[in-house]
């Protein structure tokens, strides 16, 4: 049963950042140049344990749903791999000595502070680096593009700060 409703939380989830996202964040822009991938945020808070082959699917899968509803041709669904392809490694270069329990998630309260900002840091930086400079197809502007980039990582982690700030429990454990 707990299997079951993992799996119900995890669609629910879904729904939510993706339905903000496709719905109403999409159309927010800041200067002009940043975008909010609020999207981003159903990867990066899925569980720490979840198997590598499924994080990499759930990416391909949120990645495509975005690119059908943008019809921006895969873009979402290679950074979004890539992202989730990266997420392994930062956890593995963020973990304690004494490791994680099997049900951690990624959780401000929970990892404590500097531990959550280095890791949404690092992968939005690659995703939202990888994203604009594929969406471009070269290096000709990088000025622009790293306006952009940079734009679009203060916004989408300052939004999903709030939203671990807002909606994810505060739990007292081992790390706070």
């Amino acid at each position: 049963m707990s299997a079951v409703w993992m799996v119900l939380r995890q669609l629910v989830r879904f729904a939510l950042y993706a339905g903000a996202y496709v719905l109403i964040i999409s159309q927010l822009k800041l200067f002009e140049v940043g975008w909010c991938f609020f999207y981003l945020g159903f990867l990066l808070f899925l569980p720490l344990r979840l198997p590598v082959a499924a994080q990499l699917l759930l990416g391909f899968g949120t990645g495509l749903a975005m690119d059908i509803c943008f019809d921006t041709g895969g873009l979402h669904a290679a950074t979004a791999v890539l992202l989730m392809y990266a997420r392994p490694r930062v956890i593995g270069l963020l973990t304690p000595r004494d490791g994680y329990d099997a049900q951690d998630e990624v959780n401000v309260h929970q990892m404590g502070w500097q531990w959550f900002m280095v890791y949404l840091l690092l992968l939005v930086s690659l995703h939202h680096a990888a994203y604009f400079f594929l969406e471009l197809g070269s290096f000709r502007r990088p000025l622009l593009t790293l306006a952009r980039v940079g734009a679009s990582i203060l916004f989408t982690s300052v939004a999903l700060l709030i939203v671990q700030l807002l909606f994810f429990p505060v739990r007292r454990g081992r790390r706070g």
